[in-house]
């Protein structure tokens, strides 16, 4: 049976918002976009400097750089999980709750930083070694462990400003205001940019420090971010009223601890078990040779510049849907869901386009072999394809997250990596001869199941529920 004109009307008026729709969803996405543009162009323009070294340099600095990304996922799920109630106290206008929520962040936070730090002091050149299992030359597997250790002994003195950095920004975000951790980003970045070049190339009378020089960069950033943020927000309390009195106490009520740590702890997993399942992959292609850890560098490096708008669309998911949810707007928070989700998938179409075409050109950017350019090319145009799925996944996580259905994401997100995504990669890697781009592609596919999952949970409204009433 054909569908009629009125079906199609009605189907088009659930997925396209009008003006003030986007005009809104835009006013939080667009500071976020505009902070992680920068933040990954930057990054990426950080990552061809050290590129241009030499491949072992490249390959040491992303295999801690993959490390560290556990560490600030964990970090991320530490704060997410009291954010839902943050951003749910906020749409009832209520301080206090936001801000023992704040004290909370704050003690998860700081047990991670003290955790995270003693295992990379103790066990970082172990870790580091995992990626160091396949093909190339023991003076190449050398060399890049040497740059590894260095680069992470000095990125260790970032971990304390990059977490309070987390504590702030995501609070303000959660309480509607982006600009200033926008603003903070954006300078903290160009601030990485300067000094990555005077210290990695030894500009200016600078002696050229190499990796070393990137890693004092990064740090030197982070310190800058962290004092903007902190001294913008405490200075301007009118605007944040959560800082009144923050510290006059650390204690957090123990009825509400229980509830963010019966919400939160599976976000705090789910984060964790993901980045670690995400950097369990990296190590499964690592068996086909180090050639593939530059490549993948190089592929997530620019795949991270095209990725900000369904990362941006999907966090402004969490702060509106959460806040309609905590407001007791179930219908409204159903309608907003739909449209952002179906704005984002459009998006990322368009976006995914443009970097497939692009994707033989910034290869060329970096001091590698011709093998390297090439598997970085074929990574890129894989990503690109996969990348509207992937537009829909993140918006669906944050849609069954807006909710408080913590326990649902965690078996979404992290139980799915382990047991699907992981599976395939170790499998394909260990006990066939595949190519490595081929294993990629089949691992990508997987999240089709995925897909079929979330679509389900989201359409079903399992999400819809105020959790601070």
């Amino acid at each position: 049976m054909q569908p009629t004109a009125k079906t199609k009307k009605h189907f088009l008026h659930n997925l396209i918002g009008d003006k003030a729709f986007y005009k809104m969803v835009l006013a939080i996405a667009v500071p976020i976009m505009v902070q992680n543009g920068i933040t990954n162009f930057v990054s990426l323009l950080d990552n061809i400097m050290i590129g241009r070294i030499g491949t072992e340099p490249m390959s040491g600095v992303a295999i801690v750089n993959q490390l560290i990304f556990v560490y600030n996922l964990c970090l991320f799920g530490g704060v997410s999980g009291a954010g839902i109630f943050t951003a749910q106290y906020f749409g009832q206008k209520n301080d206090e709750g936001v801000r023992q929520t704040v004290r909370f962040k704050l003690w998860i936070v700081a047990l991670i930083t003290l955790f995270t730090t003693v295992l990379f002091l103790t066990a970082g050149s172990t870790l580091i070694e995992l990626y160091l299992q396949g093909e190339g030359t023991a003076e190449s597997i050398a060399a890049t462990l040497h740059y590894g250790q260095q680069y992470l002994l000095i990125m260790l003195l970032g971990l304390p400003p990059f977490m309070m950095v987390q504590v702030y920004s995501s609070t303000l975000r959660e309480c509607g205001q982006t600009i200033l951790p926008m603003k903070a980003g954006v300078i903290a970045v160009f601030v990485n940019l300067i000094l990555n070049y005077i210290l990695i190339y030894g500009k200016f009378g600078v002696p050229a420090l190499g990796v070393q020089g990137a890693a004092l960069a990064t740090i030197v950033s982070r310190y800058t971010e962290a004092a903007i943020v902190l001294i913008h927000t405490h200075k301007h309390k009118e605007q944040s009223p959560f800082v009144h009195g923050l510290y006059s106490t650390l204690k957090v009520p123990a009825s509400l601890a229980k509830k963010i740590f019966i919400k939160g702890t599976p976000l705090l997993l789910n984060e964790t078990l993901w980045a670690a399942g995400m950097a369990m992959l990296t190590q499964c292609y690592s068996v086909r040779g180090l050639n593939v850890i530059a490549a993948q560098n190089i592929s997530s490096t620019i795949n991270n510049v095209f990725n900000i708008v369904f990362i941006a669309l999907g966090d402004s998911v969490a702060i509106i849907v959460g806040q309609l949810l905590g407001a007791g707007k179930m219908a409204e928070a159903k309608d907003t869901d739909n449209k952002m989700i179906a704005f984002s998938v459009f998006c990322c179409t368009c976006i995914a386009a443009l970097m497939f075409l692009l994707s033989p050109l910034f290869p060329m950017l970096y001091n590698t072999d011709d093998g390297v350019r090439q598997l970085a090319k074929y990574f890129i145009m894989v990503s690109a394809i996969f990348m509207p799925q992937n537009a829909f996944l993140h918006a669906s996580y944050f849609t069954l997250r807006s909710g408080g259905k913590t326990i649902v994401t965690f078996l979404f997100d992290s139980v799915f990596i382990w047991c699907v995504s992981v599976t395939i990669a170790f499998t394909l890697s260990r006990f066939t001869s595949l190519p490595v781009v081929a294993v990629f592609i089949l691992v990508q596919a997987g999240d089709i199941i995925k897909c079929i999952i979330g679509f389900v949970l989201v359409k079903k409204g399992v999400w819809m529920q105020n959790i601070v009433a």
